[in-house]
């Protein structure tokens, strides 16, 4: 009986890193790209499920926020990391879909849903990409919305982290047909990450001058100690227009919002290393990093040109308020003085006692501090692109 050989069959991948749709395969350029089947294969929800996977790509999350601080890096390079304005923009460029979105701060952590694609472009990127992607550019390119067919689809897990706290993922869309010509489509998701980090109940102790009868004063934090601190949630959602005027012009605009709100810090306390993971810190912790995007892509044909229009606005705030004791305590009390001295300033309450801070009505305020950040970005650009 004559044995049949199967020939293996290799899935075609197409990718749009030079601004066209092509055949990986034909691609001259360093890239790596994962589509929606491996996206969900994989478990990719965020930054850093596909920035692990790709090899061109590094990255340093922020060890105290946890959200919204993320640099990224590729072919070693990055800038802006101490995220000021005052700083360079970072030479990896972030796209969404046909706009770009990089900040100073960190990237924006998308939420990978409902996804057509995520590339992964090695730098230099500057002739298609422009600004920002001296080192390379990452793309995530959204599905959009199909005026032939109604679609719908959800899916909904849960997780323990590490035998303690619990974390859930809900997310869905639908794809609505309303004409043939037009279509809506609109995605959301809500998701919670448990914590694992504990900030263990502790005290602190500064202490007073002894030659002005100054007391020692204890810092607890009980009224801020908790079990699986860093927690984060996350909420947003995706609306799409896409209008076929005739043959040859579509225009699709897009609104998404997303809020992250992380609680607590993400750093540990080493001296305890293998043991429980924790810290002891003094005041509340917190990053909220908001968002919001209107965009608009206008694709068309005049004569034997192909012409495309990408805008769009930008507006992101991040809030965060972080414990800063650790420094209050080695740097004013240990370094400096010996003593609690609390920026060595007073304030309307009773001025006899040297080297202390009081409130209005003359209360001895508590040593500690923390760090407190409220930024503001806000991003509009537009590309006309013409090619034939």
């Amino acid at each position: 009986m004559p044995a049949v050989a199967a020939q293996a069959q290799i899935e075609e991948v197409m990718v749009t890193a030079q601004k066209r749709e092509q055949s990986l395969q034909d691609v001259p350029i360093s890239l790596q790209s994962f589509n929606t089947d491996t996206i969900a294969e994989l478990g990719i929800q965020d930054f850093q499920d596909y920035a692990r996977m790709m090899p061109s790509v590094q990255f340093q999350p922020d060890p105290a926020t946890g959200v919204g601080f993320t640099q990224v890096y590729m072919r070693g390079v990055t800038t802006g990391r101490d995220g000021q304005a005052t700083t360079s923009q970072p030479s990896v460029g972030m796209y969404l879909d046909e706009q770009p979105i990089t900040t100073i701060q960190g990237n924006l952590d998308i939420h990978m849903y409902d996804i057509a694609r995520v590339e992964a472009l090695a730098g230099p990127q500057g002739t298609l990409y422009g600004a920002s992607s001296q080192s390379g550019t990452i793309r995530i390119i959204t599905n959009k919305p199909d005026p032939s067919a109604f679609a719908a689809g959800y899916a909904v897990d849960g997780n323990v982290v590490d035998g303690d706290d619990t974390g859930y993922t809900f997310e869905g869309f639908v794809n609505m047909p309303l004409s043939d010509s037009a279509a809506l489509r609109v995605v959301a998701w809500n998701r919670r990450d448990g914590g694992w980090i504990d900030n263990a109940r502790g005290t602190r102790t500064f202490p007073g001058l002894a030659s002005t009868d100054v007391d020692d004063i204890v810092l607890d934090n009980a009224d801020v100690a908790e079990d699986n601190y860093n927690t984060v949630d996350t909420i947003g959602a995706r609306a799409a227009l896409l209008i076929d005027l005739d043959e040859d012009w579509t225009i699709t605009p897009q609104l998404q919002y997303q809020k992250q709100q992380g609680e607590g810090s993400w750093g540990e306390d080493l001296s305890d290393f293998g043991g429980d993971q924790q810290v002891t810190h003094f005041k509340e912790e917190f990053t909220d990093d908001e968002w919001f995007q209107a965009a608009l892509t206008v694709e068309g044909k005049i004569s034997n040109f192909d012409l495309v229009y990408a805008g769009a606005y930008l507006d992101r705030e991040v809030d965060g308020s972080f414990d800063y004791s650790d420094y209050s305590y080695w740097y004013d009390t240990i370094y400096t003085t010996g003593y609690y001295a609390d920026l060595h300033f007073l304030n309307s309450g009773d001025r006899s006692a040297p080297n202390q801070f009081f409130d209005d009505a003359g209360t001895r305020i508590m040593p500690g501090a923390r760090f407190v950040n409220d930024d503001g970005y806000e991003k509009t650009s537009h590309e006309v692109r013409i090619s034939s």
